[in-house]
């Protein structure tokens, strides 16, 4: 069971050849059993198209149904719980969908599977 940050989950419907070596092999196996997303993904993908900073060539509605739709991924919602670990980090990021990310895979146990320095940097359960 892995979790994707948001980078890995567009990667994972898009462009799978920018994943790591290392990275692959837990990706394959994902899709032939299960992993996770947190809902804050969805969010910071629908932000970052509405600031034009990212281009996907479906609606951010079709692309959540699509993920829905693959069985491959669960979607985590947030709730308090969540919000409140994030609060708990002793880390310097502020970045509120890295604070979720990295506390949906504590709640999880799970390792996170990115290439974002500043999460790689802070949690021991990285996959890259």
């Amino acid at each position: 069971m892995i979790l994707l940050d948001t980078c890995a989950l567009l990667w994972w419907v898009f462009d799978d050849k920018r994943f790591s070596r290392k990275a692959r092999p837990y990706i394959r196996k994902m899709e032939t059993s299960f992993g996770y997303i947190s809902s804050i993904s969805i969010w910071e993908i629908g932000i970052k198209i509405n600031k034009k900073k990212i281009e996907i060539p479906i609606s951010i509605e079709e692309f959540t149904a699509r993920i829905k739709k693959s069985g491959v991924v669960k979607i985590i919602p947030i709730d308090e719980a969540l919000w409140i670990k994030s609060l708990q980090l002793k880390w310097k990021n502020l970045d509120p969908a890295d604070r979720i990310i990295v506390s949906t895979g504590i709640h999880l146990d799970a390792p996170i599977i990115t290439s974002d320095k500043a999460i790689r940097a802070y949690h021991n359960k990285v996959i890259w």
